[in-house]
C-alpha cells in the first residue's frame, strides 16, 4: 500500500469530504473502560455454582445419611409458635466441615469467605449465617459432635475403610492460646487477682457517669472475665501443687490467659503452652478411630485410655496396637499382655546408657561392657576390678540389683576419669535389671523381623494423621481457651479428616463410570 492509498482509506474514500487525519499507527488505541459504579442484576442458578463432583455436594449427601437430631435439641423455635427460624444444623455442620477441609477455622474468616466462595454459596443457597452463630455452634455441641463422630466411624467401618486389624496411636502437642509470659507463681497470681478486684470496684464507680450502656457493659464484662481467669488460675495452681512433691511446689506456675494450659516440650526441644492431643488411627485407610485432649505432656500413662476409647467408639478392641517408645513402658507391656490387643512398639533408647553418656562416661565403660559372673553374683569391669552385690529394688515389671566397686580400686585406677568422672569418694556402680517374663518376651518378640516390619507401618499412619490435622486443617494452635473447648476443636478436625477419607474412597469412586 502506497502513501496515496493510505490517505484515501483514512479519509473514507476518494470522494470523501473528511479531512485526512494522522496515520493509523500514530493514533491512541480505543479501550473499553471498567465501570465499577454501576448496578448489575444477574440471574444465578444455585445448582450450577459447583460441579457434580464437588466436595460440598459430597459433605451434604453424607450428612443426609447421618442422625443429626441431637444438634436440634436446644432449638427453641418450633412450628406453631412465634419466633425467628433457626439455622439448619445440617447446613452449619456442612459449612464448617467444608471450611475445615480448606483450612478455614475462624468464624469471621468463614463468614467473609462464604459470601463469594461457590461451595459455601451452594451450601447456604446464596444466604448468610452470622459469624456469632457460626462461632457459638463450634463449642455448644460437644456431646452431639462426639456422637456424630462415632456414627460416621460406624459407616466407614461398614464400608470396609477401617477394620481395627492394626491401629497406630501417638500424641502430638498443639499450642494453646497463651504466651510463655502468662505463667505466674502463686504470689504473683494473688497480686494480680487483688488488682483485678480493685479495678472492677473502681470501674463500677467510673462507669456510672458513662452515657453509653453498651460501652459500660463491655468494660464491665471484660474486667469480670479477667478476674474469673485469675481465680481459675489460682485454683489450677492448687491442683498442680497437690500433684507435685513439696520441694517442687514453689516452682509450679499457672497461665493467666489459659489456666488449664501446660508448658510442654516441643519437637524442637523448646517449651511452649500447649495441650497434648492423643490420636488413634486405623492402618487400613488412615481413619481416625479415637481422640482426646489431655493436660499432661507425658504419653506413657495414656495407652490404656486410648484402647478404651477405641473400644467404646467401635464396639471392639484393636487386634494390634502400634506405638512408639514413649508408650512401651514395663507397666503398659504387662497390662497389654492381659488385654485383647497385641502391643507392638519400639523399645526406645537405653536409658541407663543415656544417663551414663550425660555424666561423661566413655562408651567403652558402659554397663554392657562389664562382665557378669552368675555363680559369684558379681561384675568384672574392663580394668579387671570386681563389683560386688549391694542390694536390690522391686520395680514395676522388673527387679533392679545394685553392684558396686571398692572406692580404693576406683581411685587408683588409671581409667578413673573415663569410667566414673566426678566420683572421688565412692566406687563405680552398675545396675542389673531382671525383667518380668512377659516383658522379656515382648523384647524378644520385637527383635523378630516380621514384627519389625509391622512396626514400620506406625510412623506413616500416625504421623500422616498429625500432618492432616496441623497442615491441612491448620490445627497448630487452638483458637479457643480451655481444655473442653480445645477438645471440641480437635473433634471437628478429626471429623473433617474422616469425611475426607469417605469422599476420597467412596464418593469419588461412586462417580466414576463403570468399567
Amino acid at each position: 500500500m502506497n502513501a496515496e492509498q493510505e490517505v484515501l482509506i483514512e479519509s473514507g474514500g476518494a470522494g470523501g469530504a473528511a479531512a485526512p487525519g494522522p496515520p493509523l499507527r500514530e493514533r491512541k488505541p480505543r479501550l473499553k473502560r471498567v465501570d465499577r459504579q454501576q448496578m448489575v442484576w444477574r440471574a444465578i442458578e444455585v445448582e450450577r455454582l459447583i460441579d457434580a463432583d464437588h466436595s460440598a455436594r459430597a459433605i451434604w449427601a453424607l450428612l443426609g445419611t447421618l442422625n443429626l437430631e441431637k444438634f436440634c435439641a436446644g432449638i427453641k423455635a418450633v412450628e406453631g409458635r412465634p419466633g425467628r427460624d433457626c439455622s439448619d444444623p445440617r447446613v452449619v455442620i456442612a459449612l464448617w466441615l467444608y471450611a475445615l477441609s480448606r483450612g478455614v477455622r475462624e468464624a469471621r474468616a468463614l463468614d467473609a469467605w462464604a459470601q463469594y466462595e461457590p461451595g459455601c454459596q451452594w451450601l447456604l443457597g446464596l444466604g448468610r449465617i452470622n459469624y456469632h452463630t457460626l462461632s457459638d455452634f463450634v463449642t455448644a455441641q460437644a456431646a452431639a459432635l462426639d456422637q456424630l463422630f462415632v456414627e460416621l466411624l460406624q459407616v466407614l467401618m461398614s464400608q470396609g475403610l477401617a477394620d481395627l486389624e492394626r491401629v497406630a496411636h501417638d500424641g502430638t502437642k498443639i499450642h494453646a492460646d497463651a504466651s510463655r509470659a502468662s505463667f505466674q507463681r502463686q504470689e504473683r497470681l494473688a497480686q494480680c487477682r487483688q488488682l483485678a478486684e480493685e479495678h472492677l470496684a473502681a470501674l463500677d464507680e467510673e462507669l456510672r457517669q458513662e452515657s453509653s450502656a453498651a460501652r459500660r457493659q463491655a468494660q464491665q464484662r471484660a474486667a469480670q472475665e479477667r478476674l474469673e481467669r485469675l481465680r481459675a488460675a489460682e485454683e489450677e495452681l492448687k491442683r498442680q501443687q497437690a500433684e507435685k512433691a513439696a520441694a517442687e511446689q514453689a516452682q509450679v506456675r499457672a497461665s493467666v490467659t489459659d489456666p488449664e494450659a501446660r508448658k510442654m516440650r516441643q519437637a524442637d526441644g523448646g517449651f511452649a503452652p500447649s495441650y497434648n492431643a492423643q490420636i488413634s488411627t486405623d492402618c487400613r485407610q488412615g481413619v481416625i478411630v479415637g481422640y482426646d485432649l489431655i493436660q499432661s505432656g507425658e504419653d506413657s500413662q495414656e495407652l490404656a485410655a486410648a484402647r478404651e476409647r477405641i473400644e467404646q467408639n467401635t464396639g471392639q478392641a484393636p487386634k494390634q496396637l502400634l506405638v512408639d517408645g514413649s508408650y512401651t513402658t514395663r507397666q503398659n507391656i504387662l497390662e497389654a499382655a492381659q488385654g485383647p490387643s497385641e502391643l507392638i512398639g519400639s523399645l526406645g533408647e537405653n536409658r541407663s546408657q543415656a544417663k551414663l553418656r550425660s555424666r561423661g562416661v566413655s562408651p567403652e565403660f558402659f554397663s554392657d561392657r562389664f562382665v557378669f559372673d552368675a555363680q559369684q553374683n558379681q561384675y568384672t569391669c574392663p580394668a579387671g576390678k570386681i563389683l560386688v552385690f549391694q542390694n536390690s529394688q522391686k520395680l514395676v515389671g522388673a527387679t533392679e540389683k545394685r553392684y558396686a566397686a571398692r572406692p580404693s580400686d576406683c581411685q587408683s585406677c588409671p581409667f578413673r576419669t573415663r569410667c566414673c568422672p566426678g566420683k572421688q569418694s565412692r566406687g563405680r556402680l552398675v545396675f542389673r535389671t531382671e525383667e518380668h517374663p512377659q516383658v522379656a518376651a515382648f523384647r524378644a518378640k520385637m527383635q523378630r523381623p516380621e514384627y519389625r516390619q509391622i512396626y514400620r507401618q506406625r510412623s506413616p499412619v500416625a504421623e500422616f494423621s498429625h500432618a492432616c490435622l496441623k497442615q491441612k486443617r491448620g490445627l497448630r494452635k487452638f483458637l479457643r481457651r480451655g481444655l473442653k473447648k480445645g477438645r471440641t476443636e480437635l473433634a471437628w478436625a478429626c471429623l473433617s479428616c474422616n469425611v475426607a477419607v469417605w469422599i476420597r474412597r467412596v464418593w469419588k469412586v461412586s462417580l466414576q463410570p463403570a468399567a
